[in-house]
């Protein structure tokens, strides 16, 4: 099982001796926990553990044998669901307040406004999901719940498509009476019926014609407006609503009392309702597009499974039906149903989908595969290890919907706007009615501005302006091997200088192998079998891979007798009857076994960056061998790029500084800090962001785990420990570095694409409001259509802002990164 983290607050510390105390409790004393951190300051201690070997509470009880007390968290449930039913930005947060403020037991509600979705975590032994969605349709709006046995996408999809339906719906309607209303109006603004357009009943058929637009297309928004005003909190609905009626009701007063004016406004009225039910219809349809990356994600995943019965025998089965251990069949072309390893067959897997390279993996036996990824040549046997929600492809999926369900800081503007936009636009459609009232002493010229002031403001933009990008650039990191933890990591990336990079596993493949192999005298061959046959009794990483290297070449090495590891030093044994030595150059040295010669080539391999040993047989010097880890293929490139977009590299690495400095050369890292442990590396971490920098820290082992949680962006390499992901805010599904610069990349077009929209959103509300309002009225040089706006036209233009900054978000998906 992945290892999980978990923050709790400490009580009963009095100084820093207190803080290390429990950390070693908890680090040292308890098996399972590989790290924890303490902050004196905040009294919060930061515990990463295994929960198949300790949980919480074995934690508080070993913390109160020491003295102090750990406070554990409630048991909560985290939940993602479906809401149908919200408008604007203001709908969002009133769900948002409903669930948090007036549902106990609710700890955390966070909509999502451009997925439509809420993420909810709350203890289940004081609120259920069936009373959190009570609370909801109170408050206006429908939770969709999961139903046992029922796929909750389908439930989901099936409620939007309803909703979609009945949009549709309203929407026709108002066209079919709205258009007929239209021709009648401007048939009698240019005289074109003559006598006819101007009696009694073109008035009385202009009213009948707009009922049904006024109270079927447009009584969603009466009834959202009253339900939103009984929560406590306008939204949108209430504008619509207010607008709508104004023009509508003084026009039947208008034909009921001709006193009052012979200019009717049902086309007013109704072409303000169709054109925003428009508007909503296009935002839905874009909306979908920016939510299309997840959906891809999800039905890549194979419905079906071949599954492989002991005696040989095939049968189709549902993929979500097949259990770990047993053994699946996987045809050339075919999507892999299942994470597994390789048990049969050879072939090449196309892994884009998890890595985003398209070049396709070659697999056989003992080689992972992942779930979705597709088989390109040869039949394989996989044997199941992960099905369902265990895949790697599920997890991806939750990370995303965690990044798009998460809420970016900088929304916090816009959320703080929502929340007075609709009362501070109610107050300038007043304001401004009475003032031009005031001016003209016309009270119908008056309403009209009033009117588009009411429906020209939109909260919508606002409120789609920063989730619809976080959509469609965590959608798109997914793409390509990117998982951004929140949507506060994929603000954050745009934002860092200087990147650290751990050395071995990271930059370096992490497996080391024999990369020379110099004999001395005359020795020849035999010294590497001698060499490689000692090596081979090693457990030692660099002794398998001269064992290994030596097979590589054609040699079986015998075996070896009196075996003796000497830790720190090398390796002493008996091949074939003679003594061999296989160490350190430092050892065989000082033993008086290699002379100045032998030593320079020494040096001349380590000078490039390679761990290089002494072969001695029978006190003499035989050979030289020569161990690398060596640098990723794609290393030298990644960093390439991200010098070229302004940022500073460094590399942190336990190992020596001349094999270091030699790798680091080959790749291009600019700075070298060697011979660190992880809690140096953490106080590099710190040091730098104490000189005022944003730092991003990759790794991939348990060791850099203090780092990746200290930096301002953790960047975890995907084949590395739970522990490291677990730590990090961003992580490298593949391994693959080109993911750095990516994932930089991709935060700098997001937070371009998100600036965009606000700018949009605000300069939009900020300019057509005040000339709704009249504010160009005295700019004589101006068209008067833009001088005296008309309410349709207000409508329509309110409609094109939300369409407007969707489709800005969706251009980030088509953008080459």
């Amino acid at each position: 099982m992945a290892e999980k983290s978990i923050d709790m607050p400490v009580v009963g510390m009095t100084c820093a001796r207190c803080a290390a105390n429990v950390e070693r409790v908890l680090a040292k004393k308890l098996p399972g926990v590989s790290l924890a951190e303490v902050n004196f300051a905040a009294e919060t201690v930061h515990v990463v553990y295994d929960p198949e070997q300790v949980g919480p509470e074995q934690m508080a009880k070993a913390v109160e044998d020491a003295g102090y007390k750990l406070i554990l968290p409630a048991p909560t449930r985290r939940v993602e669901l479906p809401v149908v039913g919200m408008s604007c930005a203001r709908c969002a947060a009133n769900v948002e307040r409903v669930l948090a403020k007036k549902t106990p037991g609710v700890s955390l509600a966070q909509v999502n406004f451009a997925a439509e979705t809420v993420a909810v975590e709350y203890d289940p032994a004081q609120t259920s999901l069936e009373r959190m969605a009570g609370a909801v349709r109170e408050a206006g709006f429908e939770l969709i719940l999961p139903v046992d046995g029922e796929d909750q996408t389908d439930a989901e999809q099936q409620a939007r498509a309803q909703e979609l339906a009945a949009q549709k719906r309203f929407f026709w309607v108002g066209v079919a009476f709205t258009l007929p209303l239209f021709i009648l109006h401007m048939g009698h603004a240019f005289h074109v019926f003559g006598a006819w357009a101007v009696s009694p009943w073109a008035g009385w058929l202009s009213l009948a014609l707009a009922t049904p637009v006024q109270f079927y297309t447009g009584g969603g928004f009466y009834v959202g407006g009253w339900k939103s005003l009984r929560a406590g909190a306008a939204n949108m609905d209430v504008l619509v609503a207010l607008g709508a009626s104004a023009a509508y009701f003084y026009s039947v007063a208008a034909l009921i009392f001709p006193g009052l004016g012979h200019q009717l406004y049902f086309e007013t009225s109704a072409m303000i309702i169709t054109l925003i039910k428009l508007g909503k219809l296009l935002e839905a349809k874009a909306k979908g597009q920016a939510g299309a990356a997840i959906r891809k994600l999800m039905d890549l995943a194979p419905k079906m499974a071949t599954l492989l019965g002991d005696d040989g025998a095939e049968k189709t089965v549902p993929a979500q039906s097949v259990r770990p251990g047993q053994v699946v069949l996987v045809r050339p072309g075919e999507a892999i149903p299942v994470d597994g390893v390789v048990v049969g067959g050879e072939s090449a897997v196309n892994e884009a989908l998890m890595t985003g390279e398209s070049m396709p993996v070659d697999k056989k036996q003992g080689d992972q595969v992942y779930g979705a990824t597709v088989n390109q040549q040869g039949m394989l046997k996989v044997r199941a290890t992960g099905v369902g929600a265990d895949t790697a492809l599920a997890q991806i999926i939750r990370l995303v919907r965690q990044a798009q369900g998460s809420k970016a800081p900088i929304q916090r503007l816009a959320d703080k706007v929502a929340a007075v936009f609709v009362p501070a636009i109610i107050c300038i459609a007043l304001a401004t009615l009475a003032a031009w009232w005031l001016i003209d002493g016309l009270f119908v010229p008056a309403m009209v501005r009033m009117t588009a002031v009411l429906v020209i403001a939109c909260p919508c933009a606002l409120g789609l302006a920063t989730p619809t990008a976080i959509m469609v650039g965590s959608g798109k990191g997914a793409t390509m091997g990117v998982l951004f933890k929140n949507s506060e990591a994929l603000e954050t990336a745009h934002r860092v200088s200087v990147v650290m990079f751990d050395k071995t596993g990271t930059i370096t493949k992490g497996q080391p192998r024999l990369t020379d192999w110099i004999a001395l005298g005359d020795h020849g061959g035999e010294a590497l079998t001698m060499a490689a046959a000692a090596e081979n009794a090693s457990e030692h990483p660099v002794a398998k891979a001269v064992a290994s290297g030596a097979r590589e070449r054609g040699v079986a090495p015998p075996e070896a007798e009196r075996f003796e590891a000497l830790a720190g030093f090398g390796v002493r044994a008996v091949v074939q009857g003679r003594e061999v030595l296989v160490g350190k150059p430092s050892w065989i040295a000082s033993q008086g076994l290699a002379d100045a010669a032998v030593m320079a080539k020494v040096d001349e391999l380590a000078d490039q960056g390679k761990t290089v040993m002494i072969v001695v047989i029978e006190g003499k010097a035989a050979g030289l061998l020569a161990v690398a880890d060596e640098e990723k293929p794609d290393a030298a490139k990644a960093i390439a790029k991200l010098k070229n977009m302004g940022l500073e590299t460094i590399m942190l690495t336990g190992d020596n500084q001349r094999a270091a400095a030699a790798i680091a050369a080959k790749v291009g890292i600019q700075r070298v800090v060697a011979e660190v442990l992880p809690d140096k590396k953490e106080e590099a971490v710190r040091k730098a962001q104490a000189d005022g920098r944003l730092v991003a820290m990759v790794g991939d082992g348990v060791n850099d785990a203090p780092a990746l949680a200290r930096a301002d962006l953790g960047m975890a390499i995907g084949t590395g420990a739970d522990v490291a992901m677990e730590a990090s805010d961003v992580t490298l599904v593949g391994g693959d570095l080109a993911g750095v610069p990516r994932s930089i990349a991709l935060s700098r077009a997001t937070m371009r694409t998100i600036r965009q929209n606000l700018f949009w959103a605000f300069f939009y509300n900020v300019l057509l409001v005040p000339i709704a309002a009249g504010a160009a009225q005295p700019l004589t040089w101006l068209p008067d259509f833009i001088r005296n706006l008309h309410p349709a036209m207000a409508a329509g233009a309110m409609a094109f802002s939300s369409v407007t900054v969707v489709f800005n978000s969706l251009r980030l998906g088509r953008r080459r990164l």
